[in-house]
């Protein structure tokens, strides 16, 4: 296991994989209220944070099960947040017996086709490569970011973007991502384990089209956080740790 990780608290294993273009870090206001009932365990993915940079194609999920190897978890409980969603979720539909329950905050999701205003903003993010300034400020200046850029966490989240976009440019060695096949938009009424699906109100509109294909899930429940933005892990983290919680504790 190469990966940096922590683990905080104790309890029944609960497993926090983060959104790109951050690191672990984003969790520091969700995590601790969720070790005070679980043993919670955040790492950073491949190429960011203290985690090395990728130097071949990567597998998330793979990253995902190599670390509950490692820390001899059969079993756990795994939140994700945006592609770290999408990590989970495919996850889950490859190790099944492996997962408890399974929460997924404002999700990406493999084999989802994005709408037109999507894709052109990412070409203008895109654009702006390989100047990293001009990169972070517009990645940071898009709709679903407009909650966080007006709070007090405007600064924590440029500073991990920056890291973030740094560590791309200057020790990436590959950008591909391998995901399982078929994609899981095409198998979601396989997803055994019972599932949370977060998102705020903030967001472009193919969350909601995401949203709307997660329903085909055979026991989901759908909570949405009135104000929030797509970093609902940092403008909302109580609010957000309080749901969490209730799903995991029921039975």
């Amino acid at each position: 296991m190469d990966l940096a990780y922590q683990i905080q608290g104790c309890g029944t294993p609960l497993v926090l994989v983060h959104s790109p273009g951050v690191d672990s870090r984003e969790w520091k206001y969700v995590a601790p209220d969720l070790a005070r009932h679980h043993q919670v365990i955040t790492y950073d993915a491949r190429g960011t944070g203290k985690s090395p940079a990728p130097q071949q194609p990567t597998s998330l999920v793979e990253d995902v099960r190599a670390l509950l190897d490692h820390l001899k978890f059969d079993k756990v409980s795994l939140v994700g947040h945006s592609m770290g969603g999408q990590a989970v979720t495919d996850f889950t539909l490859t190790y099944p017996s492996r997962v408890e329950k399974l929460v997924l905050i404002a999700p990406s999701l493999t084999g989802f086709q994005h709408s037109r205003p999507f894709i052109d903003w990412m070409a203008q993010v895109n654009a702006c490569a390989p100047d990293v300034n001009r990169l972070v400020e517009q990645s940071l200046s898009g709709p679903n970011y407009r909650v966080t850029m007006s709070s007090s966490e405007r600064d924590f989240l440029r500073d991990m973007h920056t890291m973030y976009m740094t560590r791309v440019f200057s020790e990436w060695k590959s950008y591909e991502v391998v995901w399982p096949m078929p994609p899981a938009i095409e198998r979601l009424e396989e997803l055994a384990a019972s599932t949370l699906f977060i998102q705020g109100t903030v967001e472009w509109e193919d969350m909601h089209r995401i949203a709307e294909r997660f329903k085909r899930v055979p026991s989901i429940r759908f909570e949405v956080i009135e104000g929030a933005d797509h970093m609902v892990t940092l403008t909302h983290p109580e609010e957000m740790a309080g749901l969490i919680i209730k799903f995991l504790e029921e039975t």
